[in-house]
């Protein structure tokens, strides 16, 4: 069994790639994961942005495969 491991996307990437590394570990569409982020931001979730910031330092890149 191959185990799922979380990266930060490499293709899927508009700021930093979170939420593209995100969806593709929870196999759900990056564009929910964004929305989901910018839902928080609005309604005044304020550690959104401390979550993913977090996310940018903490979590790895995708290896590149050659």
């Amino acid at each position: 069994m191959k185990r799922k491991r979380l990266y930060r996307s490499r293709d899927n990437r508009v700021i930093a790639g979170v939420a593209g590394g995100l969806g593709a570990y929870l196999e759900i569409d990056p564009t929910i994961v964004r929305l989901l982020f910018v839902i928080a931001l609005i309604i005044g979730l304020a550690p959104t942005i401390a979550v993913y910031l977090a996310g940018w330092l903490l979590i790895p890149d995708e290896p590149v495969i050659t």
